[in-house]
């Protein structure tokens, strides 16, 4: 085999194709693996665009074998490995293009389409210079023939759809062409790929498997170690016993290549990624050589620094109340963000620089600093770069705490002022914001800020966060809004802007009790709770629309005082609220053959429908704005493209990529795209009402019974077949769990695993009162085999024979549902489907072991 440093350019270009062999696994590359491609790329581009010299950054290998060649053809080569990375540049590239088109740059369009993605004078499937896999390549080649199917559901359509919104995202906050053309470069020129190529007849599927199946490798501090030691051919041996081996026993092997890595940062090194530790450490380590002590020394700072991470990680150690408290906050919220700063600081309390006291303020801005972003939900984006930076770039001539605030209210690190925390208390959907566990710590903070004279003991008081007007409100709710609505607004929708907002949000311990209940019988309920929080909405006389937006105008009272803003504390002039770029945000993350609605999109940013639709109608060009439609599923009569603009009429085009619309011009409703979905797709952690938990195996008999009695009541001519399908489940060697809310949901529950190893999965979730079974991809996507996008296609496939069950394809990554009502006539059906993944599964199982 030959090996070869070269960029993606070279690598790609002539008259050749890229063969995926059909034993690979589908794209896989998700969010996250993608954002941190385009972290590397927007790093390259901000270099080269100020002067710097940009060294390369290098993606990977990838490992070729040479195909069949025919005359006058393609060169062939059969990708065997790297199809991940070959494949997610080529959709960038395919999106570079389709950027540039909407800004009329033929030129451009021409070169990249013609030098990189397609063989210009060749026809058929050798027209493509990359063919993926027979399951991917419907939706790859809808992506590099830009046609309107392009960007669906899956993961390849994912990724184009990721890179258009970047592209989009990055020229905006440019501000110039010459950003776009840059990044074109970056793409081609400074992203450093080894091919590595076979002979022929090697045999291909052999060096498949060996690269694919090999042992557990070293980690990143396993080769630092190595070498460190390689380096201490006399003191070697009393050094591991007396330093390294007491620091790596008690952080942990995870830990201990965190802190060789924390190590770099807080050195000043902050651009170092997780993947680069050995080589940057082996690089500052290079001149001790031949110097015994001084390496001797370099491996006593790193355990020492060592002692103060465990500090972090574990804040009982911590001996100072005031830095112990602040530090259990942090480890409370949960993450690894702050490790950075927080180590700093601890360096600069032991180095006597700074006092205790001192350090454990500066982290109380680190808390607030988080919290606020949180609750306003502002994008992530740079969060981690941030707290690596700072070590290096706190000002060293002012206390520590001021120096941290200082930095942090930096005009591009977005710190919310007062203003813009109140107006996310009342208007943003607090309940999708962050993980659950920030959320209750929240409303925890909030509480312990009332200064009860007994305080309650969250760790062991197991609470959970409640919706006091409800998720789902029986009618005697919406006859309350119904008096507050505005205009032209309905109290569902009055409803779903105020339900998931911080100040309808409490924690309970009876949350199954109060569910949806009037707010009568919360009031008893939440009047015996021992959270002052709690007996302050008891003592209220109704619950809707005011009272919610009161108690949120309290709750930001408390919030600044827990939770201080930056230095000055004003929202910056001319900046643009944040709610837009989450907007355009989620309009590119919806598949192609999906809609939404205004109100929809409201909801999810904090906002109101007409100022959406201004927005909107002001910003035409903004991607996917013809996916927005009316409340009823219409186009807007206001909707209309720039003057001179070529495109199709938004009914057209969503018809093209396969929105289905009635004789009434009204999309089909299967077709939505829910708030909760939009922001499912945003990787919001979107809690259901129901329990999705999946419970040991047992069922329990009191909500079996109370689910049956739901079903009878409100689906009489579907109970039977409801019934029947469970009973036929439990004969395939599954069995069935219910919700813990008043609506008893069930879920048919199977357990593809063995005793040491639970595999627990479930295809569907009932719920009897509501009427809707929904078919759970979301859950499925991560549980094999269904992770496997043509698993979840085929079941999708199956289910849609059956009358009355119209799931879209564009929901597979979702929650899209069906009428319960189906099983009435359709049971044997569904448990001829439910056969199929019963099989499925246990073939899988069978391959697996």
């Amino acid at each position: 085999m030959r090996a070869q440093e070269i960029t993606f350019l070279k690598l790609i270009q002539g008259e050749k194709q890229f063969q995926v062999p059909l034993y690979q696994r589908t794209y896989s590359w998700g969010r996250e693996q993608l954002s941190r491609l385009w972290e590397d790329v927007s790093e390259l581009v901000d270099q080269h665009l100020s002067g710097e010299s940009a060294t390369p950054h290098f993606l990977g290998s990838v490992v070729l074998a040479p195909g069949q060649f025919q005359a006058g053809g393609v060169q062939r080569w059969l990708v065997v490995d790297g199809q991940q990375r070959l494949t997610t540049l080529m959709l960038a590239f395919a999106a570079l293009r389709d950027h540039l088109k909407k800004a009329g740059d033929a030129r451009d369009v021409t070169r990249i389409h013609h030098q990189l993605l397609v063989n210009e004078y060749h026809e058929g499937l050798e027209h493509y210079r990359l063919l993926p896999t027979q399951a991917d390549r419907e939706a790859y080649t809808a992506c590099i023939q830009s046609r309107a199917e392009a960007g669906g559901s899956d993961n390849i359509g994912a990724a184009y759809r990721f890179f258009l919104g970047a592209l989009a995202e990055g020229q905006e906050a440019a501000g110039h062409d010459q950003w776009v053309a840059t990044v074109g470069t970056v793409l081609k020129d400074l992203l450093s790929i080894v091919e590595i190529t076979a002979e022929p007849g090697d045999n291909v599927y052999r060096i498949f498997e060996s690269i694919n199946n090999t042992g557990v490798g070293l980690s990143q501090s396993d080769l630092l170690r190595n070498y460190v030691f390689m380096l201490l051919p006399k003191r070697g041996e009393r050094v591991y016993h007396e330093l390294w081996l007491p620091m790596q026993q008690s952080l942990g092997p995870k830990n201990l290549e965190l802190l060789v890595w924390l190590d770099l940062v807080v050195r000043g090194h902050h651009k170092t990624k997780q993947s680069e530790i050995y080589r940057e450490q082996q690089r500052r380590l290079q001149p001790l050589a031949g110097d015994e002590d001084s390496l001797q020394r370099e491996i006593a700072q790193l355990a020492e620094r060592g002692r103060r991470f465990l500090r972090i990680i574990e804040p009982r150690r911590e001996q100072s109340p005031a830095l112990r408290t602040a530090l259990e906050r942090l480890a409370a919220w949960g993450g690894q963000t702050h490790y950075p700063l927080a180590l700093h600081l601890l360096d600069l309390v032991d180095g006597g620089t700074t006092t205790s006291e001192d350090a454990a303020e500066a982290l109380r801005y680190v808390e607030a600093y988080l919290v606020r972003r949180l609750i306003c939900q502002t994008p992530t984006t740079n969060l981690n770069r941030i707290f690596m930076e700072a070590p290096k770039e706190l000002e060293t001539d002012r206390p520590a705490a001021e120096a941290v605030r200082r930095f942090l209210s930096g005009r591009r690190r977005r710190w919310p002022s007062d203003e813009e925390l109140h107006q996310a208390i009342r208007g943003k959907p607090f309940y999708w914001s962050g993980r659950p566990p920030q959320r209750s710590y929240i409303l925890r903070r909030l509480e312990e800020s009332y200064g009860s004279s007994e305080p309650v003991d969250f760790v062991k008081a197991a609470l959970t966060v409640e919706h006091v007007l409800p998720q789902r409100p029986a009618p005697a709710w919406f006859d309350l809004l119904a008096d507050e609505t505005e205009p032209d607004q309905t109290p569902q929708e009055l409803h779903d802007l105020l339900v998931h907002t911080l100040g309808n949000l409490t924690l309970t311990g009876d949350n199954a009790k109060l569910s949806n209940s009037p707010f009568e019988r919360k009031q008893q309920i939440l009047d015996s709770s021992a959270l002052r929080m709690n007996q302050e909405i008891a003592a209220e006389r109704r619950w809707g629309k005011s009272e919610i937006l009161a108690r949120a105008d309290r709750l930001t009272e408390r919030a600044v005082e827990l939770w201080p803003g930056p230095i000055g504390g004003v929202k910056p002039t001319g900046e643009e609220w944040p709610g837009w770029a989450e907007l355009r945000a989620v309009l590119v993350a919806m598949p192609s053959g999906t809609w939404t609605t205004y109100g929809d999109v409201a909801e999810l940013i904090g906002s109101h429908p007409v100022p959406v639709g201004t927005y909107l109608g002001s910003n035409p060009t903004v991607i996917g704005a013809y996916r927005v439609l009316t409340a009823d599923g219409k186009v807007s009569p206001a909707f209309r493209w720039t003057d001179g603009s070529d495109r199709q009429p938004p009914q057209e085009l969503l018809m093209s990529e396969g929105v289905k619309f009635d004789p009434s011009a009204r999309a089909h409703g299967s077709q939505r795209l829910t708030a909760a979905e939009l922001a499912t797709l945003l990787g919001k952690d979107v809690a259901q009402p129901a329990s999705h938990d999946p419970l040991p195996a047992g069922e329990d008999t009191a909500a079996a019974e109370r689910f049956r009695a739901q079903l009878q009541e409100y689906w009489p001519d579907a109970s039977a077949g409801v019934l029947s399908t469970l009973d036929f489940w439990r004969l395939q060697g599954g069995y069935v769990n219910y919700g813990r809310h008043e609506e008893t949901s069930c879920f048919p529950m199977l357990d593809a695993g063995t005793s040491r190893r639970p595999h627990l999965m479930w295809p569907m979730a009932i719920y009897p009162v509501s009427g809707t079974v929904e078919v759970v991809f979301q859950y499925l996507k991560d549980r094999s085999p269904f992770d496997d996008t043509e698993q979840r296609r085929e079941l999708l496939n199956r289910l849609n024979k059956i009358d009355g069950i119209d799931l879209p394809e564009a929901k597979l990554e979702l929650r899209p549902s069906f009428p319960v009502r189906v099983f009435a006539e359709h049971g044997e059906e569904i448990c001829g489907v439910l056969d199929w993944f019963v099989h499925t599964a246990a073939l899988d199982l069978a391959q697996r072991n």
